[in-house]
């Protein structure tokens, strides 16, 4: 299939597909990819007001949940369709699927289609990264990642670019998971520990990321694993009921989320009271409110994922591939020479 960037008289879609998708982190390198969906996240951070805001609409299952993430900053409007299916593993496929639509929102044309897979393992990781360069600990070179599935090498390359770790700490509860990670992370740069335990893994670490896939309320992290002066990155919380934080740890932490409305719905604070005090991240990257104060401070990121990240990274796709040959063009729109002649083109199209 040739890659076709050719104007035309149609109103064609740009489609960047999974195969143009892996074409582009090869062209632009992966670390520097992670560093350029940060410095867009952070942008429309600090923006956050002029959002449409909203928690995630969901589709609950037996087996799992599917998602839609949209906003809007006035200008584009961007959704995402996502899915969340722990159970899927165990039959060879994907926990996470997703694609996402950018639109003009003058004209309600969609100006991008693309997957949103792997861009959401980017975006997720540029997040986490972007945030801890505000909120972990000065000097930070050694990070925990407990759960070592499709999130951790992108987690951890974030951190490397971003915040300037060298040394990563492995875990999972299946060694053949911590065994791919540490192979993949081989010739990275960073030195790669593997540990047998969570306990084992959070030795020396400053920063803790747990990205754990099981759909139910468990505990990654007790309370008396963590001690003072440590950054939690706690991005497996997603959904009602799936947490991975012993309470304890909540009440001890200063706790920064994208959207209350949502976080509370889905994450580590779903356990706690509703008036439990947080800090909105916009308003730490804005610089209204304070994000670490201290060298004793847990500063604990309760990630959810939210909509206004995959709008950053629809974003930056939109604008990286334009002049490139990194995406086809969609048919998608009925688009008249007539706009009041839908039907007379149907029929002018007979064969």
């Amino acid at each position: 299939m040739s890659h076709n960037t050719q104007p035309s008289d149609k109103a064609l879609v740009p489609f960047v597909s999974v195969d143009n998708m892996m074409r582009l982190i090869h062209h632009v390198g992966i670390e520097q990819i992670l560093c350029d969906l940060a410095a867009y996240i952070e942008d429309d951070f600090k923006r956050w007001e002029l959002f449409d805001k909203t928690p995630r609409v969901a589709s609950h299952s037996d087996v799992g949940v599917i998602e839609l993430m949209p906003t809007s900053d006035g200008e584009a409007y961007g959704f995402k369709y996502v899915n969340g299916h722990p159970k899927n593993t165990s039959e060879g496929l994907q926990t996470v699927t997703a694609f996402g639509l950018l639109a003009d929102v003058y004209t309600g044309y969609p100006v991008l289609l693309t997957e949103m897979t792997i861009l959401t393992a980017l975006r997720t990781a540029a997040t986490s990264a972007m945030v801890a360069k505000f909120l972990a600990p000065k000097g930070a070179d050694t990070m925990a990642m407990i759960g070592n599935g499709a999130q951790s090498e992108f987690q951890s390359l974030a951190m490397k670019a971003i915040c300037g770790i060298t040394s990563v700490r492995l875990y999972d509860k299946d060694p053949a998971a911590t065994a791919k990670c540490a192979a993949n992370l081989a010739g990275t740069g960073l030195d790669v520990v593997i540990c047998k335990s969570p306990e084992q893994a959070i030795e020396g670490a400053q920063i803790l990321t747990t990205c754990t896939a099981d759909k139910q309320c468990a505990t990654i992290l007790s309370d008396n694993m963590v001690g003072v002066g440590v950054h939690i990155n706690a991005i497996g919380g997603d959904c009602p009921g799936k947490t991975e934080l012993a309470a304890g740890i909540l009440s001890r932490s200063d706790v920064f989320v994208e959207f209350p409305e949502q976080t509370r719905i889905e994450g580590e604070i779903q356990q706690v009271a509703e008036d439990f005090p947080v800090t909105e991240m916009w308003q730490v990257i804005t610089g209204a409110k304070p994000g670490r104060s201290s060298d004793r401070q847990i500063t604990l990121f309760d990630s959810v994922g939210f909509a206004i990240e995959d709008f950053s990274a629809l974003r930056y796709i939109r604008d990286r591939i334009k002049g490139s040959d990194f995406f086809f063009e969609l048919d998608m729109l009925a688009d008249p020479d007539d706009p009041r002649d839908l039907f007379g083109m149907v029929q002018r199209a007979a064969p």
